[in-house]
């Protein structure tokens, strides 16, 4: 099962000329299931639902409650942000959590909750963006652990591990980043742990997903890789495990960076028999 999570930028910049570059790098990779942050829609019309109807896939999105946060940004009342979910397989489920924030920073994030019917196994699936202030590690610590009690009401009832996507915000060795996984401190929900799918990447494949060569970034920032695919681990005959992962969206597609983030892609095993029949569908 192919997995991609992607912060496609709003509606920041030149976004029509985006869509088609994200859109042309979606095609190529053929993912299964995909969690994407700052999602927009206006008038009507949804980047998960264009997105959806060109590569044939279910979608279920998620709108914040704090838009005219986002809209004061770029002078347009009319557009909303949020999350979404594409899945080649049907959502039979989904449910949405508001991120705790003070009111200083509090612009709507949220984390997505969807339940994919895959040939062989349902998933329950997460997207989620956290607060993006840089001295805001405290703030995401509280999210992290909302997100985690969050999981831990919606993860059961199949063997596949749960599938925790997004924009975080936060470099690997943060402290909301280890909450969450829970191996390396405390869990943020007792008992429950979640592997960085990014521990079985290349050691020399890149590995920056905010990176100053993007033009959107900037050579101000330092890179960073704040984009993550968690999984829990592995079930009955390694379900869920990830066999390999990297970065994508990661150059201009005819001259136009798709984002200011790259996405990230990790395969992840669907199950020992009938995953061939599964992915080729």
């Amino acid at each position: 099962m192919r997995v991609v999570t992607w912060n496609l930028w709003w509606r920041f910049g030149p976004w029509q000329e985006r869509q088609k570059a994200i859109l042309a790098v979606l095609r190529e990779l053929r993912p299964d299931v995909v969690g994407l942050q700052e999602v927009w829609e206006c008038g009507g019309e949804n980047l998960a639902q264009w997105l959806a109807a060109d590569l044939g896939m279910h979608w279920a999105w998620a709108p914040s409650d704090a838009s005219d946060r986002w809209q004061r940004r770029i002078g347009d009342p009319t557009v909303e942000v949020g999350n979404a979910v594409l899945s080649r397989w049907p959502i039979v489920a989904q449910e949405v959590l508001r991120l705790p924030a003070p009111d200083e920073l509090y612009d709507g994030r949220l984390a997505l909750h969807t339940r994919i019917a895959t040939p062989t196994h349902e998933v329950p699936f997460f997207t989620v963006h956290l607060t993006s202030a840089i001295d805001a590690s405290a703030v995401r610590v509280e999210q992290v652990t909302a997100l985690a009690e969050f999981v831990a009401a919606h993860r059961d009832g199949t063997d596949f591990p749960p599938v925790v996507t997004g924009d975080f915000n936060a470099w690997p060795d943060s402290d909301e980043i280890r909450r969450f996984g829970g191996y390396k401190t405390a869990p943020a929900a007792p008992g429950q742990v979640f592997l960085d799918a990014w521990e079985y990447a290349d050691p020399a494949s890149p590995w920056a997903t905010w990176d100053p060569a993007n033009g959107f970034v900037g050579p101000q920032s330092p890179p960073a890789r704040i984009d993550y695919i968690h999984v829990g681990p592995p079930g009955p005959g390694g379900l869920g495990h990830v066999r390999a992962v990297r970065r994508a969206g990661d150059g201009p597609v005819d001259g136009m960076w798709p984002s200011d983030h790259a996405a990230v892609v990790a395969d992840l095993a669907l199950g020992p028999v009938r995953e061939g029949a599964a992915r080729a569908g």
